[in-house]
């Protein structure tokens, strides 16, 4: 039998664990709301409503309502159906670390072609008006080039080598 001690205890422990966790789940891009949402479902042996994740954290149905969104475009949450249940349910995807590594790299690498692609217009732009630019800005920005090429490789290697 708990004492009342020992549940406060539990919820604390469990509040920490949440905190702490989705410290390191921002390191991946994720706000705040997001990141707790997913501790909530990884650590929840159900799937959830809103209305349950609403009350869990606290927080607005819009609030994870735009956070469950996010969590399912990165595909770390599915959408899931029980027989008799007519409200969406969703829970965490259980393969914690390819599922975060996957949508990182993939985040990365989306990133990595946006910003070459504005970097060799602004090349572009450079050589097609002739633009008389100074040779030291004409020089780092071969070296951004260049740096985000050798970011594209790192990354497409560890997609392709499926490391995580």
């Amino acid at each position: 039998m708990q004492t009342r001690h020992n549940e406060e205890t539990i919820d604390h422990l469990h509040h920490s664990m949440i905190s702490e966790f989705s410290k390191t789940l921002e390191m991946f891009s994720l706000n705040t709301t997001e990141s707790q949402l997913f501790v909530i479902l990884y650590l929840s042996d159900e799937p959830m409503t809103l209305d349950d994740m609403k009350n869990a954290l606290g927080k607005s149905k819009t609030a994870m309502s735009n956070s469950i969104r996010t969590l399912l475009d990165y595909n770390l949450v599915e959408r899931v159906w029980i027989r008799g249940v007519r409200k969406d349910l969703y829970q965490a995807e259980k393969d914690l670390y390819g599922k975060f590594m996957k949508a990182y790299v993939n985040r990365w690498l989306d990133a990595i072609e946006r910003q070459k692609s504005n970097l060799k217009q602004i090349e572009e732009h450079i050589q097609e008006d002739e633009i008389q630019s100074d040779r030291q800005t004409s020089v780092k920005l071969k070296e951004a080039i260049r740096f985000h090429d050798a970011l594209e490789d790192v990354f497409n290697d560890i997609n392709e080598k499926d490391i995580y």
